[in-house]
């Protein structure tokens, strides 16, 4: 059976994508721990972290890595939270998140009911700092 993710990957569910390629996607949780909070999730269905080949591992730090500097940027953040937990999805996925303090990392603390409009807004910040990063071809529209 498809995991929840899979179902955002397939088009099944709806998701606020700001990067696809062969391997990675990433978009926008519904629960954030601040706006912008994006999960950065291999196409394939791996459970756990320690599951996914190193190949991917990397793939998926290189592109955690390259939104979170543009989180930094977009919404004045002194630094990107990156958080691998994996309990509420049995899907690997790494949590990417604009942070100023270790209180942004409460996970106790998440919007459950952010506004959609500054859920676009922000996807669309996203979009646009990955765009003048450079990372034209792996930004969807």
């Amino acid at each position: 059976m498809s995991t929840l993710f899979t179902k955002i990957i397939d088009g099944d569910l709806p998701g606020r994508f700001i990067w696809k390629d062969d391997d990675v996607v990433a978009f926008l949780t519904i629960a954030p721990l601040t706006p912008g909070h994006t999960l950065v999730v291999p196409r394939e269905e791996i459970s756990a972290w320690t599951d996914a080949p190193p190949a991917l591992m990397a793939r998926l730090m290189e592109v955690a890595t390259a939104i979170g500097n543009v989180q930094q940027e977009a919404f004045d953040a002194e630094r990107a939270g990156l958080v691998i937990a994996g309990f509420e999805v049995d899907h690997l996925h790494l949590h990417v998140f604009p942070a100023t303090s270790m209180a942004d990392f409460d996970f106790t603390r998440v919007d459950e009911n952010p506004e959609p409009s500054s859920m676009d807004e922000a996807a669309a910040k996203l979009r646009r700092g990955l765009r003048d990063a450079g990372h034209d071809a792996h930004v969807p529209e």
